[in-house]
Formats: C-alpha cells, structure tokens, sequence
C-alpha cells in the first residue's frame, strides 16, 4: 500500500480566489489498452516511453514474447509469470513492445544518466535492494532491462531519485528509511555508505506514513530542496549539513511539492505546491469517509533571502494529481480526485478536468478549467510531457491486483493524450519550427544559436528558448522535473522574411543543469515549437 499523496489541511491562510477561466485542450486516445498499468513513466531520447507496473499484481494482459516465463519462488503471487509487466511505447509510431522484469519494481524510483539510460533503483520484496538499467537502443533492436541485484545498500521502497551535478544520482528515504545513499557508488573506501537525514525522522507522522516519496530538487546554489511532510530544508548533501529551514506552509499542516522552475536569467527557482488531502484522510477514507480534497497552492521562490508562502486558490480541490511542466512554463495540473486520500479504493470523485495554471499571470486569473477525460485516472496514474508538446497519461490501479469488474474503479491499462491549446491549428501561423539541428553534445555556458521560422510577424520580445528536463513520473511527483529559461542574448532576422535567429546561452554550470538530454523549445507569443533533443556534458 503506497501513500503517494500526502496528507493535508485545506489552508486558512489565502491571497485572493482565483476566477476559474474556461480553458480548452483535446484528448485522444492511442491505446485502449498496453497490457498493463501504467504506474511508472520515464520519457528517453529515442521518443520513447518506458512504462512498468508491478509484479505482484498478477498476469498481466500482455504475454511476454517467445514463450518467455519469468520463474520468480520468491513471488508473492505468481511464481511462474508468462506476462510482461514493462512495456516500452514508441511516441512517433503510438506501438509499444513488453519487456521483461525479474524482480518486483513496485513504487520504486528512477532518474536518467548523462548518456541517456534510466537507472531504476529499488521496489518492493525480492527487488526492494535491485538496480535496473534500461538503454535505449535503434528502432528494429530489443534492448531490454537489465538487473543488479542487491545494488543498494538498505531496501528502498517509495525512494526519491535526484540527479546532481557529477552524474550520479542521491537515493532518498522510502519506507521506515531515514537516510540516504549515492548511486553509482564511487567512494569504494568508505567504511558508510548510507548517511542518515533526521530530516526524514522528524517528518514522519506514525500512522500516516506521509512523507514517502520525499520531494527533492536540485537547487541554483549547489544545495538541495528537500519537502516532506508539512516541512522544507535546504540540504547540503555532501557534508551532510542542513543549510536552511523554510517556514512551514501556513497552517502547519503537509503540503506535496510539485514543481521547481529554473530561471537562468536570473538564477532563480520556485516551488509551487498544490492540493492534498486533509489532514487524518486516510485513517478515515478506511472507515468509508472521504473528505473533500483541498483547493489550495502555496508558492515559494526559495533563492530569496527570507523566503514566504503565497496562497492561492484552484477551481476545485483535488488529490493524486500530476503536475506537469509545459514548454512555456506554465503548469498543467491533470489526474486525480476530489476526495479521499491516495491508497487501495480511498478516494472518490475523479476528476476529469485538468487545470492549467499560467505561472506569470497575476493572482486571481491563473487558473483556466480544460475540456475533460472520459476515463478516471485515479491511484497508481502517471502523466508526462512529449516533444510535440502533448501530455501522455496512462495508469490507474486502486486494486490491489489487475481488476477490472465489480469495482467501483477499475483497472485502466490505456493510453490517452492530452493536447494543451497551444496545438489548436488556430495557433499555427505563431508557432516556431526550429530548423537547427545540433549533432555535437552541447557545454555548459556556451552560445547557442537557433534558427527557426514562423509564419506570422516575429514579436522579438515575446519568444524565448526554454530546456526542459524529462522527469521521471510515479506517484503525483515528478522526479528531476525542471525547465530552465535560457539567457536571450539577441534575436535576427536571417534567410527571408520568415527565418530567424535567437542566440542563447546555456546553463553555465551543471548545478543548473545536470548532465545529461534535454529538449530544447523555441516559444513564440506562448506557443511552443516542438521539442528537439540536446544533450549538455
């Protein structure tokens, strides 16, 4: 049982309410069903998804190619498993093929290396200690998942994942885990390898078990953010040190974090918060209530010197939601429920609407209501941004095992797109194509020149080039999620009347951005190109 939303109070303490805009968007469904759920998403360089579930839930819809079997005694549920539990879905051809597992990847975490492979890391039983990798690899090949096992130093169950700046990446928490390792493990001198966070002590409400899935980022200074529970520090991982306590969210009450944006004009970052479930929602969802699930966002830039909580307020409230960075920087909050906690069939009231949240307009008119799903997207959903500026979501799975009759929710093994307003065909004539293409691997405080077209008159003051971090989804968190607007140096005309240049500088140091693939976006009065990839070492 995973309690990947947590726990809160709906706020006292709010700046304005804000007028929900009638918004628009389409969605489409690609695949009725992909074998599995999806409850695990990670977006790699090639445009494909690896996506995977768990394999205690039993046989999955999908077999395992040549008559592949997966013999597992150690298996709580099926020792002899001829299903896949992994699948990886090709964005460009909307295919996907299983792939194989041998352990259990149950509420595990995940981030991507400098040279494109995911590094999965724990889950549950017999793979609660594993390391898996995938590679990507060409169109017609079968790369596959890999496994280390016992690779970790303690069983991590419902860990964080964040990368940092030398490529490696910091495990942290999970279940009854109150410390942290680094993997790949470099200092094969030392006498410890797992470090301890009192942090994760202090925020851990007996019972409760809300700070799993501790929320990490990276911060502009070196140092991470790290949220748990109704807290924040600023955490010097490497001495082991915390720099900074942040004031709590108003009320004292938990909050999930959501979101950093990364500004690098200005080396400044921002944490916007939103939703939850009331605080003691999932010691009453078991007894049958469901209280309704907050409205409420707080904002923090936390570069500041003396940082505070903004509050604002979201057109309706809502539990187990994703929130995903846009290429324009604005957020779109999509998945969930109104009421109940996150957990086995206790929460009700999906919600259908996603919101879309305008991160520069003024309080009180940043929230636009989008056209509905048709399909609920409760525990166990993920949603991730594309390179042609969609949202992909999938999952859904608050049953124990694969269900699919006489349950209030059902087992969902699709595949739907969201489609943002940006992609309405009326927008066409102010969307850039980027015509660079940029073969070499970039460096850290260079600059970069980006040609692109646009069909309608160029208003120089309003296109920028941001770079957007594919994150790992799982959970309502997304693990290394950032967008970083790059520094405009000057923008030209070249090559005609509808050709142009941007020049921009990159991060100038991989505290910023940590090595790895990016997707480079050119926006244009609010409307993004699509995506090219780059990759920054």
């Amino acid at each position: 049982m995973g309690t990947g939303s947590i726990s809160v109070v709906i706020l006292l303490v709010l700046v304005g309410g804000d007028t929900a805009l009638s918004g628009g968007g389409e969605w489409q469904l690609l695949q009725k069903s992909i074998g599995i759920v999806g409850m695990h998403m990670q977006l790699l360089q090639n445009d494909r998804i690896v996506i995977y579930d768990r394999t205690d839930f039993g046989l999955s819809n999908l077999s395992l190619p040549n008559n592949r079997c997966r013999h597992n005694q150690r298996e709580m549920v099926v020792t002899i498993d001829c299903t896949a539990h992994s699948v990886e879905y090709d964005v460009v051809s909307n295919t996907f093929r299983p792939l194989f597992v041998q352990t259990d990847v149950w509420c595990s975490s995940g981030s991507v290396s400098p040279n494109g492979t995911l590094v999965q890391t724990g889950g549950f039983n017999d793979g609660d200690r594993a390391v898996r990798t995938f590679s990507p690899c060409s169109p017609n090949a079968t790369c596959d998942w890999i496994e280390f096992p016992g690779q970790l130093s303690v069983r991590r169950w419902y860990a964080t994942n964040q990368k940092l700046p030398d490529g490696g990446q910091i495990v942290i928490g999970g279940r009854r885990q109150f410390n942290y390792e680094f993997y790949p493990n470099n200092d094969l001198l030392a006498t410890q390898h797992i470090h301890s966070l009192p942090f994760l002590v202090q925020t851990n409400d007996i019972g409760a078990e809300n700070n799993l899935y501790p929320f990490v980022f990276l911060n502009v200074d070196g140092n991470l953010f790290i949220f748990a529970n109704n807290k924040s520090i600023l955490f010097n991982y490497a001495k082991n040190v915390v720099v900074k306590t942040y004031p709590d969210i108003p009320n004292g009450d938990p909050l999930p974090l959501k979101m950093l944006q990364d500004n690098n004009s200005y080396v400044e970052a921002e944490v916007l918060v939103c939703g939850g479930a009331p605080k003691n929602s999932f010691k009453y969802a078991r007894a049958g209530r469901f209280f309704g699930a907050l409205n409420t966002c707080g904002r923090i830039k936390i570069t500041d010197p003396n940082p505070k909580w903004v509050m604002e307020t979201m057109p309706k409230g809502r539990v187990m939601s994703d929130m995903i960075m846009l290429p324009n920087g604005n957020v779109l909050i999509i998945n969930g429920a109104g009421s109940g906690t996150a957990g086995w069939g206790y929460a009700r009231d999906p919600i259908l609407n996603p919101f879309l949240y305008k991160t520069d307009n003024p309080i009180g008119s940043r929230f636009e209501v989008q056209n509905p799903t048709t399909i609920p997207r409760m525990y166990h959903s993920t949603a991730i941004l594309v390179r042609d500026g969609r949202v992909i979501v999938a999952g859904s799975n608050p049953n124990k095992y694969y269900n699919f009759t006489n349950v209030l929710f059902s087992t969902d093994l699709s595949v739907e797109a969201f489609s943002p307003s940006y992609l309405e065909p009326a927008f066409n004539h102010l969307r850039p194509r980027i015509m660079s293409q940029f073969q070499d691997q970039l460096i850290y405080g260079q600059m970069l020149r980006v040609q692109f077209q646009v069909e309608a008159m160029l208003a120089q003051d309003l296109v920028y080039v941001t770079m957007l971090a594919p994150p790992f989804n799982t959970h309502s968190f997304s693990m290394n999620q950032r967008l970083l607007v790059l520094e405009k140096i000057n923008v030209t005309k070249v090559f005609g009347a509808s050709t142009y240049e941007i020049e921009v500088t990159t991060p100038k140091s991989p505290i910023l951005a940590p090595p790895g693939f990016y997707i480079i976006f050119v926006v244009h009065q609010q409307i993004p190109s699509e995506g090219i990839w780059v990759q920054i070492l």
